[in-house]
């Protein structure tokens, strides 16, 4: 077997190791169900690491005025309507060197168990950062059906008449997801913000931080809270854009900050696999000998109601860069040109932004 830092390398162990490790994050959108298993997805891909785009068809809801029932009208039909949803696989991949561990196996640490636990965070990170790109790329989308989506799903208050109004309030969450979807907000089960806007909401006394118990059976905080009863990921790495003032007179400039809300079923959520996920090498000549973890994944993060359509992807898989171009993302829709094209209701997707300057 390989070895690392003199340390007996198994990579399915190894593997294992890394799954059982708690992700935080993604544990969370687990749990709120804005990340669900979708079966079509997984038989679109399973087994099959060399496929990087699927076509998945998506129903449309019986709909339709009534007939007057009276005797003497006849009772006509009509059919549901057929839509298409493209779906596209992520694939990334990074390599770290022996020494880099190395130094950080001290006291006895499990190997192991130290080495999974960086891993596991790592590709945490990364997975956030794929699902900000995506919704950086959906929330870019041009086109008059697209727009539905972008305008009604966005509460931008950054532009408010007063400060006290451009800064998120007890009523802000709620009637985000209120003008996003309608009578449907209730679906909607989880917030990611910037650390800014949580320490405006804790002041105002809107924001509870979640507590776990540890081994010694103190409580401690984590950086989980809830608002208005969702639950709060909080994040620095959230998108940020820095106004410049207008005017020389104008006062100073000001910073926007973008917020999610994400309901249940928001990503279809499928890590369709690599042939090899981890894999050790001893390079013998670089540096006078040196060893290195390798590290792959390939997985879908798919928003739901809204297609990928690879018209900007040079590659067989998209960047963050692709994954923001709101050319490669549009409303799923029937196939229709024109204006006799039938979009998926906007109003179904549990997916929303708030704009505010804190």
């Amino acid at each position: 077997m390989a070895k690392f830092d003199s340390k007996t390398f198994n990579e399915r162990a190894f593997a294992k190791y890394v799954d059982i490790v708690p992700k935080l994050k993604k544990n969370e959108l687990v749990k709120s169900r804005a990340l669900t298993p979708n079966s079509q997805i997984r038989q679109a891909f399973s087994g099959q690491t060399g496929v990087v785009f699927a076509t998945i068809p998506m129903y449309g809801r019986i709909d339709g005025a009534p007939l007057n029932y009276d005797g003497t009208t006849d009772i006509t039909a009509t059919s549901t309507t057929t839509y298409e949803r493209g779906v596209v696989v992520t694939g990334r991949a990074k390599a770290w060197v022996e020494r880099d561990f190395a130094e950080d196996i001290t006291d006895g640490a499990g190997f192991m168990d130290n080495v999974a636990k960086q891993v596991a965070e790592y590709w945490d990170e990364i997975d956030q950062d794929t699902i900000l790109a995506i919704l950086n790329g959906i929330f870019s989308m041009t086109g008059a059906g697209n727009l539905k989506f972008v305008n009604g799903h966005t509460y931008d208050i950054s532009a408010e008449a007063t400060a006290d109004k451009q800064v998120v309030s007890a009523a802000t969450l709620n009637t985000a997801i209120q003008k996003a979807s309608g009578d449907k907000k209730s679906k909607f089960t989880i917030a990611i913000m910037h650390s800014t806007l949580a320490t405006n909401l804790e002041n105002l006394k809107l924001l509870s931080y979640m507590t776990y118990t540890d081994g010694n059976g103190i409580e401690r905080q984590l950086e989980l809270a809830t608002w208005n009863g969702r639950a709060v990921i909080i994040d620095d790495g959230m998108p940020t854009e820095d106004v410049p003032e207008s005017a020389p007179d104008a006062g100073d400039g000001y910073t926007k900050y973008t917020s999610y809300i994400l309901g249940n079923g928001a990503f279809d959520y499928e890590d369709v696999g690599v042939e090899v996920p981890y894999a050790m090498v001893r390079d013998e000549k670089t540096n006078g000998g040196q060893t290195l973890l390798y590290s792959r994944q390939r997985k879908v993060f798919a928003p739901y109601g809204i297609s990928f359509t690879k018209s900007a992807m040079a590659t067989n898989s998209p960047t963050d860069a692709e994954l923001s171009n709101g050319a490669n993302w549009e409303l799923v829709h029937d196939g229709g040109a024109g204006a006799g094209r039938k979009h998926f209701d906007h109003k179904a997707i549990p997916i929303a932004r708030i704009i505010s300057r804190g």
